[in-house]
């Protein structure tokens, strides 16, 4: 009995390590890239993903098939927190689902199938590496071939009104065939005044659309004044 505790205990020691050691490589990939969840971050969840495997294989003796259901519950809720949403563009995604895949890594460790984590982890190098000039490529040809336009519109108002003149520039801009890639205020020259900075994205070229826009605004007594320009859209 005693010879066979310590066999469990030589063969969690070295899961445990196996783990740390996957989850530190992918992480260092993604500290590099000075991501949101970097080294610590991929590294514990795929630490804490192959010992919470490993003990429920340890106590139960047979599959801990309920315990990678838990795991993989516990760690959509920590991915969704990577998740941030900004104007209508979203960013963390790639960084939520490198967490998933670190806990992949972990309780593969955790269940004593070595190679297919070790597998796993080269996968997700290649992915998060490998695919990333794909990636930028497809995205600059794609919108290379749509071509874009990005009007950029800066409101001053009276930062008492900053409320009702954000809620007329929306209203506008729903009104229209435009994206709203951005929308952020920020102190404007004068200490009573807010000034609101716009970005939207138009599939083609028309000066109508902001000039109606702008039109709307300076009806608005509180606006002090209105400006915009247009370029080209940009990879993101």
């Amino acid at each position: 009995m005693h010879h066979f505790l310590e066999h469990a205990q030589h063969l969690t020691f070295a899961r445990l390590a196996l783990a740390l050691l996957l989850g530190s490589i992918v992480g260092v990939e993604r500290q590099w890239r000075q991501r949101a969840a970097g080294l610590r971050t991929n590294t514990l969840v795929c630490l804490g993903a192959a010992a919470f495997v490993d003990l429920g294989s340890t106590l139960s003796g047979s599959s801990s098939t309920n315990i990678i259901a838990y795991v993989v519950s516990g760690v959509g809720f920590l991915g969704a927190g990577a998740i941030i949403k900004e104007g209508v563009g979203i960013r963390g995604l790639n960084t939520a689902a490198t967490l998933w895949c670190s806990a992949a890594i972990g309780a593969c460790a955790g269940s004593g199938e070595w190679l297919t984590s070790i597998y796993v982890t080269a996968l997700i190098m290649v992915i998060n590496i490998g695919f990333r000039p794909v990636s930028r490529y497809i995205d600059k040809r794609s919108m290379g071939q749509r071509q874009n336009v990005v009007y950029r519109i800066h409101v001053i108002c009276a930062d008492t009104h900053e409320a009702q003149v954000r809620a007329a520039l929306l209203e506008s801009i729903a009104e229209l065939p435009v994206t709203l890639r951005q929308l952020h205020t920020e102190d404007g020259p004068d200490p009573h005044e807010i000034q609101l900075h716009a970005e939207l994205e138009a599939p083609e070229h028309d000066r109508s659309l902001i000039e109606d826009i702008v039109k709307h605004l300076r009806r608005d007594e509180s606006v002090t004044s209105v400006e915009y320009g247009e370029g080209n859209s940009e990879v993101e």
